[in-house]
């Protein structure tokens, strides 16, 4: 259970489970990233050993070990949640600390100029000729 939630969080980069669980997820995830570091065959067969899926492990060698060349261990981050409402079992989210995020690029819009309009200035003057001439007419 340990190596298929270890492996979720190196493929999706993030997860939501129980308080126990996160804890050993985080222990053993970071071991793996931080005995991990030299890109060999050797540590590339480790990896397949550890992790049950072949994309993670991939992930791992081709992704994660050149992103976290620099840092030798706390790959991972934890946040506390709410506790989950059927059995009130406390939750975490564990995050790994440089986490890609996609963004959706927007289409740009082109902006069509506006007709000209009459300045309010303008717009004045027009009403206060009308009134004028209204009050003209009545008298």
């Amino acid at each position: 259970m340990i190596r298929n939630l270890a492996a979720s969080l190196v493929l999706f980069e993030s997860i939501e489970t129980t308080a126990p669980k996160a804890k050993e997820v985080k222990r053993y995830v970071d071991k793996v990233l931080a005995r991990n570091k030299e890109q060999s065959l050797i540590e590339k067969r480790n990896l397949v050993k550890i992790f049950f899926d072949k994309n993670a492990s991939d992930k791992v060698f081709n992704e994660l070990i050149p992103r976290y060349e620099s840092r030798k261990s706390g790959f991972i981050r934890s946040f506390h949640l709410k506790n989950r409402l059927g059995d009130n079992a406390e939750m975490m989210r564990l995050e790994l600390v440089d986490k890609k995020v996609f963004v959706d690029k927007k289409p740009e819009v082109e902006v069509k100029a506006k007709p000209e309009t009459k300045k309010k200035s303008d717009v004045e003057v027009s009403v206060k000729s009308a009134k004028d001439k209204k009050t003209v007419e009545k008298k």
